[in-house]
Formats: structure tokens, C-alpha cells, sequence
């Protein structure tokens, strides 16, 4: 999974260069007229996603002027889980799709405890962390655009015990095999087919390596 080629959209690549150079400016500049003129980029940045995305100006705007200090990708945690020959899926109650258990990794949580405490929010099931399956950078894969630049981390994780739950953000949760998933519709933004098929391919064969990129 290597050295997958970027994915995104040139627009969208340009504005979030121009974001992060007006944020590195906003956030290291002292000269008030260097402030206004990252401040100009910032809005060059919000207008361009706006339109290449069909989203709200106001919202792209509260994004990026939520981000301080020196630009990093953000970390999206996602927990690999199986019963038996089955993977553990939960739909996302907005956009009705299937996905790994998983969601932005919290200040002082290590990657294990995101993932072990994301899929019992999201599933009611107790797991416990065991290897990376991947590392990826989300836009060297077949998710649609975003705001975000973000990394994702694949978690195999064991399954403890626990029952099916949802929540105010999950409205089913499940386990499936690898054919019944073909059937299934993804929530492409935070899982793709080749990340399921992945997963499978770390369950049938533990000893692969971490995929990256």
C-alpha cells in the first residue's frame, strides 16, 4: 500500500497549502501588516474549499480558524475487530454508511486507548489493542475529499465480551463476513473497501507486516 499516488483535487491541494502557510504566519508573525496578509490567504483558502467542496463558507471558515499553532495532519483512529471469521462494523446514524469503530484521537489518549475506547462508545463492545495493521495518509486513498488532512490508524484489536449498543451517532452495529460486507454501503469518508480487504488479509494471515502510506 506504499507509495500510492496523492488523490486529492489540485484546488483542494492548493487550499490547504494556503492554509497552512497563513496558519504557520498567523501563528509566528508579529508585524500586523504580515497578520492581514495571512489573514487574506487564510480567506483565499476558506473561499476555494467552499466551492470545491459545496460547502458553507462560515463552516469551512470555523475549521481552519479553529486550528493553532504550526499545522500538523490530524489522527484518525479506527479499531479492527473480528468474531470469529466476522468483522465488526457500526453505521453512522448522519450519513447511514458502515465503518470501523473509530474517530479523531484525543489529547492524552495513547493510539490503543482511542481504539479501545472508541469502539465501546460506538458498539458497546470491549476490545483490547494488539498491532497496527496500517498507518495511512487518508489522501493516498479512495476517500472523498476533505477539509482535514488526516492520518489514519488501523488497530487489530482482540474482542473481550461486551453487547451491541448504539448511540446518538451509531444507529446499528454488527459483525460480518468478507462476502456479506459487498453488500453493505460504507461510509467511504472513514472506511474503503481496500481498507476492509485489509483488514481480512491481516485476520487470515496475523504475521503480515504494517501497511503504510
Amino acid at each position: 500500500m506504499s507509495g500510492d499516488a496523492d488523490r486529492r483535487p489540485d484546488w483542494l491541494r492548493w487550499a490547504q497549502r494556503i492554509q497552512s502557510i497563513a496558519q504557520t504566519g498567523l501563528t509566528y508573525a508579529e508585524d500586523p501588516f504580515d497578520r492581514e496578509r495571512y489573514e487574506l490567504l487564510r480567506e483565499i483558502s476558506v473561499e476555494m474549499s467552499s466551492a470545491g467542496l459545496e460547502e458553507d463558507a462560515e463552516k469551512v471558515r470555523a475549521v481552519f480558524a479553529s486550528d493553532v499553532g504550526y499545522p500538523t495532519p490530524k489522527v484518525d483512529v479506527r479499531a479492527v475487530v473480528f468474531r470469529g471469521d466476522e468483522l465488526l462494523l457500526v453505521r453512522e446514524r448522519r450519513t447511514k454508511g458502515w465503518t470501523f469503530p473509530g474517530g479523531w484521537a484525543d489529547v492524552g489518549d495513547t493510539p490503543s486507548v482511542a481504539a479501545e475506547r472508541e469502539t465501546l462508545e460506538e458498539s458497546g463492545y470491549e476490545v483490547h489493542a494488539e498491532k497496527v495493521l496500517a498507518f495511512l495518509d487518508k489522501a493516498r486513498h479512495e476517500h472523498p475529499p476533505s477539509l482535514d488532512y488526516t492520518y489514519k490508524v488501523l488497530i487489530g484489536c482482540r474482542l473481550e465480551g461486551g453487547e451491541p449498543a448504539t448511540s446518538h451517532e451509531i444507529d446499528d452495529v454488527g459483525f460480518f463476513t468478507e462476502d456479506a460486507i459487498g453488500g453493505l454501503v460504507l461510509d467511504r469518508d472513514r472506511t474503503t473497501p481496500s481498507q476492509v480487504a485489509l483488514a481480512f488479509a491481516h485476520h487470515r494471515d496475523p504475521a503480515l507486516p504494517t501497511a503504510f502510506d
